[in-house]
C-alpha cells in the first residue's frame, strides 16, 4: 500500500516480504536499482486471474467431452432404470434396518408385518418398538402376524401390551413361511437368508400388490390374539396345532422341521407328537403316520377362528 501511495518502495524494505517479488508484484526502478516500482493493480489482477480462468475454460471443455461421452449410455439404460430400482439388494443388519426406518417414516397409511418364530429377543423388540411408536402416533394402522407360540413369549406380550391401541392389530397363525414387512402399497421387505443378513427391497408395484395379498389370505385364517389360545381341544382329542403337526408328519418331514415351520422348539413339539400318538392309540412313529391317514383328521382340516371359539 506504501509502494502504491508513493509510487515506489526501497529494496530494503521489502526484504522481509519476498512474496510480492515473487507474484510480480514489484518490478526494478529502471532510473535507480535501489527502488522498487508496484505494477499497477489491475495488470496485478489480471496475470493472477489468466490462469484461472484458462483452467475454468478447460474444465468446462472436459466436461462437455464427458457428457458426449456418456450420452449413448444414458439412454441405452433409461428403459432398464425403473426395473433396476424396483428390487434393491440389502446387506448387513445396519443396511437393512436403515432402510426400514426411511420406509416407516415415510409410511402414511398401514404397515403390515409377517413375523415367524417364537420367543422373540427382547433387543429386536424395543427397536421394533421405537419404530412402531411414532406410526401409531401418525395415526397409522398396523397389523401383525405371528404364529401361535408367540403367545407363550413373555417378551412378544409385553411388546403388544405397550402397542395396544385402536389402530394396531395382531393374530397368530399356525405357519409362517418367513418375514415380511409391507408399508403402504408402496414397499415390501422380505429376507433373502436364513441368517437375515441379506434383504430385498421391493418396489415394483406388481410384486408389492402380490404379497399384499398374500398378507390377506393369511390373515384371514389368523386368530386374533385378544380371543385366547387356539390350542383348544376338538371333540376328537386333537388341538388346531396338533391337527397342523399331523399334516407335517404325513408330508414326511422330521421334528426339527416341523418345530422350525411351526415356531416352536424340538421338545415342544415333541411333547405334542407324543399327545397326538397317546389320542390315536400309536405305539411307533411309523404306526402314527398310518393311523393319522386312516383317522380322517387331516380331510377335517383345520377349524376357522370362528369355529374354534365359538
Amino acid at each position: 500500500m506504501h509502494a502504491l501511495r508513493a509510487g515506489r518502495i526501497a529494496r530494503t524494505d521489502v526484504e522481509s516480504a519476498p512474496c510480492l517479488m515473487e507474484f510480480a508484484l514489484l518490478h526494478p526502478d529502471p532510473d535507480d536499482a535501489t527502488w522498487l516500482r508496484p505494477v499497477p493493480p489491475t495488470i496485478a489482477l489480471a496475470q493472477r486471474l489468466h490462469p484461472i480462468e484458462r483452467e475454468i475454460t478447460e474444465r468446462r471443455r472436459l466436461s462437455v467431452q464427458l457428457a458426449d461421452a456418456f450420452e449413448p449410455f444414458m439412454a441405452a439404460s433409461a428403459q432398464s432404470t425403473a426395473s433396476t430400482h424396483a428390487i434393491t439388494v440389502l446387506e448387513g443388519r445396519d443396511r437393512i434396518n436403515s432402510a426400514l426406518n426411511l420406509a416407516t417414516a415415510e409410511c402414511r397409511t398401514e404397515v403390515l408385518t409377517v413375523q415367524p418364530g417364537g420367543r422373540r429377543l427382547e433387543s429386536n423388540l424395543l427397536k421394533g418398538l421405537e419404530r412402531d411408536r411414532p406410526l401409531i402416533e401418525r395415526g397409522v394402522r398396523l397389523r401383525t402376524l405371528y404364529q401361535h407360540t408367540a403367545r407363550h413369549s413373555p417378551e412378544t406380550l409385553a411388546y403388544v401390551e405397550q402397542i395396544a391401541d385402536g389402530k394396531v392389530e395382531v393374530r397368530t397363525i399356525d405357519e409362517l413361511v418367513e418375514r415380511l414387512i409391507i408399508c403402504d402399497d408402496t414397499v415390501a421387505f422380505i429376507p433373502t437368508r436364513e441368517d437375515r443378513q441379506v434383504a430385498l427391497e421391493l418396489r415394483h408395484p406388481g410384486l408389492v400388490r402380490y404379497l399384499i395379498k398374500v398378507f390377506e389370505f393369511m390373515w384371514a385364517r389368523a386368530v386374533p390374539l385378544k380371543i385366547g389360545t387356539p390350542y383348544e381341544t376338538a371333540p376328537d382329542g386333537i388341538t388346531d396345532i396338533q391337527h397342523s403337526i399331523a399334516k407335517l408328519l404325513v408330508e414326511g418331514h422330521v421334528d426339527e422341521a416341523i418345530a422350525r415351520r411351526l415356531g416352536m422348539n424340538v421338545r415342544t413339539c415333541r411333547a405334542h407328537i407324543a399327545k397326538l400318538a397317546a389320542v390315536l392309540g400309536s405305539g411307533s412313529r411309523a404306526q402314527l403316520g398310518y393311523l393319522i391317514a386312516q383317522s380322517g383328521i387331516l380331510e377335517q382340516g383345520h377349524r376357522s377362528p370362528e369355529e374354534s371359539h365359538a
